[in-house]
């Protein structure tokens, strides 16, 4: 039962609430430089996991820490002090008649959950995100990065006791099924809970979760490639989409292509030998002989979220087909277009439903710190609440505060 360290979390919540954002600043600092400073100590664990993954896992590059990476991951920890509170903002102020003054001013939501998989980066991000807007963390990682997790929080720990604060200000739970049941059933302990992972995860979660969930991560991302894109850009974007990085939920699934470009598909695709590519008729009789790594497309190629060097193209004949395929297969994350035509653009950014709706730009920017929010706890695919990227907005509430004088209601 972890009834007790989850009692432990709610406590570290007051105390938490009553720091100035000077102090909470001060801590993420000293975080970071003790990250860089634990290289050796981070780099170690992350190599325990390592040594139980197949490297040609999809995830391997997930789990995967290096000196650049915990340096980037530092830099953000800095990122995200220098940014603005989130807190104690007035959304809203009015004086009633009666002379009750009343505001609506931001606060922490007060404990906040994430489950994820294999992202030893998530730890630092989470917790970084969730201090600065007053909020404990707790966390409940995958097998896949268990030593790398449990030496991130060892390490932000420190820095904790360090600075006088609790350390249940950050908790990881045990790396099992039963820790995560447990987890998103704890209600009164858990404000929220937020999945970073796979359909699966976050299927599991929004099942069984009696406490408030947003749903992240999952995505299956299209490209639509117009009868007016312009191919330079269309190649560029469609390149980086795809194999920037191919496990992370922003890479490219799918791409769409217009009837009318076919001749230009083989250039379209040039930059990506190292992708197998899932055609459709169509588009397999333009790419024959021509792409290195070529299949026909079967009804599930559509629709999957591949993370690999895996793509599937469809072949349509207009905007709306092409707008229909999204709407069919597309999970809300993000979407693209790369067209010259101003009317299919807009008509694009009017009818497609996801979070993050680009043209000429690729889907990998879909991403906390490209968008100017320090980091990100996930990417939200729901419309209730937080969308897109989360960033430190996203994990406050609000309370309303009213000064009287002795007023009494008839």
């Amino acid at each position: 039962m972890l009834q007790e360290t989850l009692q432990k979390a709610r406590a570290a919540s007051r105390q938490l609430a009553q720091m100035t954002d000077g102090a909470r600043c001060a801590l993420l600092l000293a975080a970071a430089h003790e990250l860089t400073a634990a290289t050796e100590e981070l780099l170690a664990a992350n190599a325990e996991d390592l040594a139980r993954m197949d490297p040609s896992n999809p995830l391997y590059d997930r789990l995967l820490l290096t000196p650049e990476r915990l340096e980037g991951i530092a830099a953000d920890m800095r990122k995200v002090a220098a940014l603005p509170s989130p807190l104690d903002h007035v959304l809203s102020e009015r004086t009633r008649p009666n002379g009750l003054r009343i505001r609506q001013v931001s606060v922490p939501f007060g404990v906040v959950g994430v489950i994820y998989e294999a992202r030893p980066n998530v730890t630092f991000d989470v917790f970084s995100l969730c201090f600065k807007s007053g909020n404990v963390t707790v966390l409940k990682g995958g097998r896949d990065a268990d030593a790398s997790n449990r030496a991130a929080v060892a390490l932000l720990r420190r820095v904790l006791n360090a600075a006088g604060l609790p350390a249940e200000a950050v908790t990881l739970l045990p790396a099992t099924h039963e820790a995560a049941l447990e987890m998103i059933e704890a209600e009164g302990y858990i404000d929220l809970v937020i999945p970073r992972g796979g359909r699966k995860l976050i299927d599991f979660v929004r099942r069984n979760a009696r406490i408030p969930c947003i749903e992240t991560g999952a995505g299956v991302v299209n490209t639509y490639f117009d009868a007016a894109g312009d191919l330079a850009k269309g190649t560029r974007i469609v390149t980086n989409a795809k194999t920037r990085r191919v496990s992370v939920c922003n890479a490219l699934d799918c791409l769409i292509v217009h009837a009318a470009r076919l001749s230009d598909l083989p250039a379209l695709v040039s930059q990506m030998e190292k992708v197998t590519i899932y055609a459709d008729e169509p588009a397999y009789a333009a790419l024959e002989g021509r792409f290195p790594r070529l299949e026909r497309a079967k009804p599930e190629d559509f629709g999957t979220e591949f993370l690999d060097y895996k793509l599937s193209i469809k072949t349509v004949g207009s905007l709306e087909e092409a707008l229909d395929h999204i709407a069919l297969y597309g999970s809300g994350h993000s979407e693209a277009v790369v067209t010259e035509d101003p009317a299919v653009a807009a008509r694009f950014r009017a009818e497609v439903d996801a979070a993050c709706v680009y043209v000429n730009a690729p889907t990998s920017f879909t991403d906390g710190a490209q968008f100017g929010l320090g980091a990100e706890i996930g990417i939200s695919t729901q419309k209730l609440g937080a969308r897109g990227p989360m960033g430190l907005d996203a994990l406050t509430s609000y309370k309303w505060l009213i000064d009287g004088d002795g007023q009494v209601r008839p």
